[in-house]
């Protein structure tokens, strides 16, 4: 399956006292990651789901597999993949690499809902057409 990569260093303010991420921030790198596929790899402004659109795409379910320790300074591989488009929900898959060693697998599903009352929203049919455009492609993203 294609998907978007990008690169990311490890930064002090990534760690815990032990040099090490802080397991949560790879969470806020998950976010990070969709919202930088969204902006980059299907070309739909982020921002412009949450303002104008009324858009919100929340995290239901995420299973992790943290793998191998990343340390402060390390160069990391960001991979996200779309395993599943459903009405409202996407399951995308993540896979962070550094060093040639995995460092994080990943399983996350997020659903498309209304800002206004938080209610699941079927996906738009802009989204659904840009992820069947990136599937048919090789993978892209920042090197």
């Amino acid at each position: 399956m294609k998907g978007f990569e990008t690169a990311r260093r490890v930064r002090f303010a990534d760690c815990d006292p032990a040099g090490i991420i802080f397991f949560p921030q790879y969470l806020v790198m998950m976010t990070t990651l969709v919202e930088q596929w969204f902006d980059e790899g299907l070309r739909i402004p982020y921002a412009e789901l949450l303002g104008p659109r009324r858009i919100g795409l929340p995290t239901v379910r995420l299973e992790v597999d943290f793998t191998a320790v990343s340390r402060f300074g390390d160069d990391l591989a960001l991979r996200l993949e779309v395993e599943r488009v459903g009405r409202s929900s996407l399951a995308l898959r993540h896979e962070y690499r550094g060093g040639g060693t995995t460092r994080l697998r990943a399983r996350q599903v997020i659903v498309a809902t209304s800002l206004a009352d938080h209610r699941p929203v079927e996906l738009a049919p802009d989204i659904r057409a840009a992820i069947g455009r990136m599937q048919d492609q090789e993978p892209q993203g920042s090197p």
